[in-house]
Formats: structure tokens, sequence, C-alpha cells
């Protein structure tokens, strides 16, 4: 039994190519070829397909179509598998496409087309009900994750990282006491502790405040407001 598949990208000519390449395998069947987002969600309404290829970025804002039509069919057509095609290796858009569950879904850099048996694998596997992820991506992942392991803000203690959670509020001494229900003696006391394990003990105050709060953000910290 083939696997029809919906395929929409807005370049012909990476159309037309990912349809010869599958056109080769005698288990895939194109029931659409669409240049933008709205004809290819219309003809998943129309006549579902088991599989849609996408890119990551068609019109109408060439942002992240392909993204988002998958987020739309984990609702319309739950069984329709998604591969998304993408020249972008940053690890964010793999992370988006499976904030809802990695089932039925699979994240592939275009630079794999040439290779027919990577994309037919990815589009086998999502119709399975299985996923994949390009390892480049998934290297990418190790990479950040390797050095998040290894970040000297591993060595804050808790009240430590609340005292750097507070500076990167951009609070005064006297107000992160206040917040944490602290002396301020106890703050500056934490904070000269927190820049000598970040290895900031060298730097003028104001620099260790700014660096230590880059290195929070740096590592998936607070985000930083303006002090009242």
């Amino acid at each position: 039994m083939s696997i029809r598949i919906a395929l929409g990208d807005d370049s012909l000519i990476v159309r037309e190519g990912v349809r010869q390449l599958l056109a080769g395998d005698p288990q895939m069947e194109i029931t659409a070829t669409v240049g933008d987002v709205a004809a290819l969600r219309e003809a998943c309404d129309r006549d579902p397909p088991d599989v849609v290829v996408t890119d990551i970025r068609m019109p109408p804002t060439n942002t992240d179509e392909g993204i988002r039509l998958a987020t739309e069919l984990r609702d319309k057509h739950p069984e329709i598998g998604v591969v998304v095609l993408s020249q972008f290796s940053d690890p964010i858009y793999a992370l988006a496409l499976l904030d809802r569950g990695s089932d039925r879904r699979a994240y592939l850099l275009k630079e794999r087309l040439h290779n027919r048996a990577e994309l037919t694998a990815a589009i086998r596997a999502v119709h399975e009900g299985g996923s994949m992820i390009d390892p480049k991506i998934v290297e990418t992942l190790v990479h950040a994750r390797t050095q998040a392991a290894s970040s000297p803000l591993n060595e804050l203690t808790a009240r430590e990282r609340e005292v750097l959670g507070e500076i990167a509020q951009g609070k005064s001494n006297t107000a992160i006491a206040e917040s944490l229900f602290l002396t301020k003696r106890a703050v500056e006391k934490h904070i000269n502790a927190i820049f000598m394990k970040l290895g900031l003990a060298d730097s003028q105050d104001a620099s260790k405040r700014v660096k230590a709060t880059l290195m929070l953000l740096a590592n998936g910290g607070a985000e930083p407001y303006e002090t009242v």
C-alpha cells in the first residue's frame, strides 16, 4: 500500500526535485504539490494525505509556516505525519515542531535531499507514528547540553542562584535584600561568592553584574527588566 504525500514548497525547483525523488519509490504517491501554506492546508482538508512534506518557510509571511501547519494538523488531522524540510540548523525550529509531541513529526535539513533514502526514511517514520530529527540538529543540541553541564553556574548554591536572578532583574543590593528577606550584608556576601565562582572577581562591579547576567541568560535563566 502506497504512502500518500502532499508536498508544499514555494520554490518550483525544490518542489519538482522532491517530487521526482519520491516518484522513484513505488511506495510513494504524490497527491498534491503546492507553493504556499494556504493551498497546502486546503489540500489536507480536501483529501487528507498520509504525510505532509513541507518547507519551513512559505508565503504569506515566509517565517515558520511549516511549523504552524504542523501544529494545526495536531488538532484537525492528528493522523497526518509531517516532515518539515529546512535550511536552518538552529535547534529552536526543531524544538518548536516537537513542542506538542514528537510522534508523526520529522525535521530534515534540505542538504539531505540529495539522498532519497534519508527523505523516504523520514516519511516512513512519521507515517508509522514515529519521528526523526536531522543528525546535525541532534549534534547541536548535545553540544549545547554539554556546555550547560560544564557551566560555572552549576557551582552556585540555590540561594546564590536566587540572588543572581535578582541581579538579572536589575535590582540594587538593597532591593535584593528586601525581596529575599536578607540583610544587605548577607546579599553582599552572596554576590561576592557568585562573582568568585563565575570568575568575575577581578572585574569592575558594574561589569561583574552585567557579565553575570549575560551568563545566566545564556544558560536559560531569568529575563531582565527595567529597574524601578
